[in-house]
């Protein structure tokens, strides 16, 4: 079933974790296996890398944490021979970590060497995207990784219940579109042609860590915009190349956008005031941050909405 949730401020910066938080945990009979957050923060001269080593549910044996202390100096050493000069590397659970560094050069061949690193996995590259992601529900994510202290512009959420692969980080949303800062997908649906444009994004070098369709969503659009096309034009030629019934919501550095396919089957409302939009799969998720009476509205078939920072 899953749920999925965006925010965008408009004109100023929020309490976004916090937010994010309360509209996700209001979602959470949606979806109890897991839950993420792709959060913006203001953005900075310094690439942030977030990437975990391990899984909640590997087995840990009696040198489980010498191990993992291994990988993180490894991760460390490689950032360095690439050519970053690292700032600071901070432990954010037992397995997950938060890198920040200066670095001048492409992402592919940094998230390439750093996964090169015995169970490591770059889950967001960039100056401003920070993607958060593990098993539970949002209050509990939310707290293992102290984010009610993260102030920002505007993110996007996923409640996953695992239907079709296993109760992990890895099959856990958003997805980031490797290898391009600062873009990242969360999806309600499926793709029918999944591995018919797996294949081809594929043959144009880029890999995929997980299964899922949401991950192909986010490679597609960044893609497409790396070949000169703006958000909105990009998310109007999925609606063409991608078969299936689907809503996503896709979030760059500055643009948050919802697209949804001809039959308009998954459910997403919208809720626009002066000062904020804010998008779910259930107006009660949006209830949870607006504190009065509100008016929502259902995105009509085949719509492409972007809004800008």
């Amino acid at each position: 079933m899953c749920g999925i949730a965006g925010i965008i401020y408009r004109g100023r910066d929020g309490d976004l974790g916090s937010d994010m938080t309360r509209m996700l945990h209001a979602m959470r009979h949606r979806g109890p296996d897991s839950t993420g957050f792709a959060l913006y923060g203001p953005p900075s001269d310094l690439t942030v890398m977030r990437f975990k080593l391990a899984d909640p549910t590997d087995f840990r044996d009696f040198d489980f944490n010498e191990r993992l202390e291994r990988s993180r100096r490894e991760v460390e050493s490689r950032l360095a021979k690439l050519g970053a000069t690292i700032d600071r590397v901070q432990g954010e659970s037992d397995y997950a970590y938060r890198a920040t560094f200066r670095y001048d050069g492409q992402l592919k061949p940094l998230a390439d060497f750093v996964e090169d690193v015995p169970g490591a996995e770059v889950l967001s590259l960039g100056h401003s995207l920070e993607i958060v992601k593990d098993l539970g529900d949002a209050e509990t994510v939310a707290a293992q990784y102290r984010l009610n202290t993260f102030r920002g512009t505007h993110a996007i959420g996923h409640v996953r219940m695992a239907t079709e692969s296993d109760v992990d980080i890895a099959g856990a949303h958003p997805y980031w579109a490797y290898p391009f800062s600062d873009v990242a997908v969360v999806h309600n649906g499926q793709l029918t042609n999944y591995h018919q444009w797996r294949r081809r994004l594929e043959r144009l070098g880029h890999r995929f860590q997980s299964e899922c369709d949401s991950e192909i969503i986010a490679v597609y659009i960044a893609q497409r915009m790396s070949d000169g096309l703006s958000l909105e034009t990009a998310m109007k030629q999925s609606l063409d190349d991608l078969d299936g019934v689907f809503t996503y919501l896709v979030v760059t550095e500055s643009e948050l956008g919802v697209a949804k396919d001809e039959m308009a089957a998954k459910p997403l409302v919208l809720y626009e005031s002066d000062d904020i939009v804010a998008m779910a799969s259930e107006e009660v998720a949006i209830r949870a941050i607006v504190n009065r009476e509100i008016d929502t509205y259902d995105p009509y078939e085949r719509e492409v909405l972007v809004w800008s920072r």
